[in-house]
């Protein structure tokens, strides 16, 4: 069921003051009855993580590597993404906020939860970096933080990828559709497609299967997502930025007090996985409970979507309910070169 929390009067980063809702969906265990588990949503995701309809059900669910059957599991829509329906929750000024401001919002919300401690901070993509965001801006919220397929800043590669997004999403006459199409070509490899398709046509039209994928795509995501949704989660990518502006990095994550847990995908072509390697370097010359763990797969950023067992395996030491103390794969500090 979803629900939902007005943030009233909240600051932005550039001073503007609103009311902000933001709505949410539970899962498992009542909140205050079992350790609680936040999970962020990626760029077009939102809180429905779980169940029939949950696009992360191999990794949340009963018996899941989060199990709904020990945690208990929330969700936040980031506001502004139109999961609720409702036009007039849509943020038009969203060039106002960062996703600090974000962060800030889900602090306020768990503070109206009553939930002053987290067992898990967890999320993909964008989400990931919310996560890196919401932990640096509460060193002591959560006692892990699983980034995933992201980074703790927007990198040059990110920033000119969502350029290009803002052109399309400014310009196109399909802007969600065609927006999206593009989007797909980076969240994959030429591997991935190749693997996939092949160079076949499809049997009732003349064009080749990846464009009919990519028109599948761009036609779903239209269907269901706002236009000022898209622009708005397309700008946050940008303002991702765990120093809040100082550039010093290292420094803010290296107060968050709870265990880091980096997982990078090997071919992902959007938060690269040399980037998370180096920071895991740095970082865990300041900062002692630091794991990274590495995806192999050749479907490059979506593989954090793909590719389950790899992440169940990582995942799965951090849930261990018998055991509290984090173990490390064997894997977590071997790179293949």
């Amino acid at each position: 069921m979803l629900q939902e929390i007005c943030i009233k009067k909240f600051h932005n980063s550039a001073g503007t003051v609103q009311d902000i809702y933001i709505s949410f969906q539970q899962f498992g265990q009542e909140l205050h009855d079992a350790p609680v588990v936040l999970v962020n949503h990626a760029l077009t995701g939102n809180s429905q993580i779980t169940g029939k309809l949950g696009w992360w059900s191999k990794i949340v669910g009963p018996k899941a590597p989060i199990d709904t059957e020990n945690f208990a599991v929330l969700a936040f829509n980031i506001p502004g993404n139109g999961f609720n329906g409702k036009k007039d929750h849509l943020i038009e000024n969203f060039k106002e906020f960062t996703l600090r401001d974000v962060a800030k919002i889900q602090a306020l919300a768990l503070q109206e939860l009553g939930i002053g401690k987290l067992h898990t901070v967890i999320g993909g993509s964008i989400g990931g970096a919310l996560a890196w965001e919401l932990a640096a801006l509460k060193p002591d919220l959560a006692e892990n933080v699983i980034p995933i397929a992201t980074d703790y800043k927007a990198t040059d590669w990110v920033l000119a990828n969502c350029k290009v997004q803002e052109q399309i999403l400014n310009n196109s006459a399909t802007p969600v559709k065609d927006a999206r199409m593009h989007a797909m070509t980076f969240y994959r490899t030429p591997q991935s497609l190749s693997k996939k398709f092949n160079r076949t046509k499809e049997e009732v039209t003349p064009c080749y299967k990846v464009e009919g994928w990519l028109q599948y795509h761009g036609d779903k995501l239209e269907e269901r997502f706002q236009l000022a949704s898209y622009k708005f989660m397309n700008h946050l990518l940008t303002t991702i930025d765990i120093s809040n502006g100082s550039g010093n990095y290292l420094e803010a994550a290296k107060k968050i007090e709870g265990a880091v847990h980096i997982i990078t995908v090997n071919s992902d072509w959007f938060f690269l996985a040399d980037e998370n390697w180096d920071t895991y370097v740095n970082l865990s010359l300041q900062k002692p409970n630091v794991n990274i763990h590495e995806i192999k797969s050749i479907h490059g950023h979506d593989a954090f979507l793909i590719e389950d067992r790899q992440l169940a395996k990582f995942l799965k030491p951090v849930f261990k309910t018998n055991n509290k103390e984090n173990e490390k794969s064997e894997s977590s500090l071997v790179r293949n070169w």
